[in-house]
């Protein structure tokens, strides 16, 4: 934000602010650590306006009501994910197509979760005070495209990255190959800015690699079906998510090799009956322990992350169940709920994915 500032003068000029109110902009304690990137023009004029210093009952209920959201998304849903995802990914032996994809799918829809329900938290406590900060994910595994995912998650990023990177390097208005390089740039820098690791360049350099694709891809006028262009697009995003996680190239090359088969896929000894499964034995389907690489759990919980696909596909996101919000008996029972779980849940959660980064 302080960047942003430092070249919005550079570019435009002096902002006469108030020292002590930037000071506050700079450390509000809502976003100060993982976001959203607020910039200095949303939020100082906020914090300066006499409106903003009176009490807002409207806002305190708004508040609580996004805020409950996020708490329960990150105690009750992230750190349940969290289990499974740890476990894959910090097992020694070679994981095998079902244990390969459940550790995969786990922290894609971990890293959503614990991610969009600190952002909802911290617009939900920044509201307590009146102030509005911006959204940072409004649904973001419905994307078709990687274009429009980036559009979608982590938004405040992906405008810092478009205003401060891309842009100043020329955009899209110099060609279309210096267009291409500017976009890997961009991105080589955004995989950079989570962590000093070369997974974390390479995982930049797949989804710059995939927007230069897309970029081509436009040019011909083809159109995928929309149900196959969000099944290539949400799979691109998990197998990218592996390089995201893992420690190092070996490990994601560990659950990638999983993913793809190599290492065996074994199923359940009680399918061992079917006929149907029995058929499979022929395309290398084994009945045994399908999750000896994973932590002993309760069954639900190995298959969490498939019951979540639908429900981010076909469930309202938090901006529209705070947009759509009332003052209600029935809003303050499920603000309640949700309020009661999450602290119920806080002495088994973990650290916020984001205070990684």
């Amino acid at each position: 934000m302080q960047i942003a500032w430092l070249t919005d003068i550079y570019r435009h000029g002096g902002y006469r602010y108030n020292f002590l109110t930037y000071a506050l902009y700079v450390t509000f304690f809502p976003y100060v650590i993982s976001g959203p990137i607020a910039y200095h023009g949303e939020i100082i004029p906020q914090l300066e306006s006499r409106d903003k210093k009176r009490i807002n009952w409207a806002n305190i209920r708004r508040g609580l009501f996004i805020f409950a959201i996020g708490l329960f998304k990150k105690a009750a849903i992230a750190d349940t994910l969290a289990i499974v995802a740890d476990g894959g990914f910090a097992a020694a032996g070679a994981p095998t197509f079902t244990e390969a994809w459940l550790t995969s799918l786990s922290y894609t829809m971990q890293l959503y979760f614990d991610f969009s329900g600190y952002t909802d938290m911290a617009i939900g406590v920044a509201l307590l005070f009146n102030i509005d900060i911006p959204a940072n994910f409004n649904s973001p595994y419905k994307s078709t495209s990687i274009q429009e995912f980036w559009r979608r998650w982590h938004i405040t990023l992906s405008r810092f990255l478009r205003d401060y990177i891309y842009i100043p390097l020329g955009g899209n208005r110099q060609g279309d190959i210096r267009t291409l390089a500017n976009l890997m740039v961009t991105f080589l820098i955004g995989g950079l800015w989570h962590g000093a690791a070369w997974t974390f360049v390479f995982w930049g350099f797949l989804h710059g690699a995939a927007l230069c694709i897309q970029r081509l891809w436009s040019k011909t006028g083809l159109r995928l079906p929309k149900a196959l262009a969000w099944f290539l697009t949400f799979n691109f995003l998990n197998a990218a998510w592996v390089f995201f996680r893992a420690q190092s190239f070996d490990d994601a090359l560990r659950i990638l090799k999983g993913m793809a088969g190599f290492n065996g896929i074994m199923v359940s000894p009680n399918l061992a009956e079917s006929v149907f499964w029995q058929k499979l034995t022929a395309f290398g389907i084994r009945f045994g322990d399908w999750h000896a690489h994973l932590p002993t759990l309760e069954s639900w919980k190995y298959f969490f992350c498939l019951a979540l696909i639908p429900f981010v596909l076909l469930a309202k996101n938090s901006n529209d169940l705070l947009a759509a919000s009332e003052a209600s008996k029935k809003s303050a029972w499920a603000v309640s709920l949700l309020l009661i779980v999450g602290l119920l849940l806080l002495n088994q959660s973990s650290t916020f994915l984001y205070f990684l980064f």
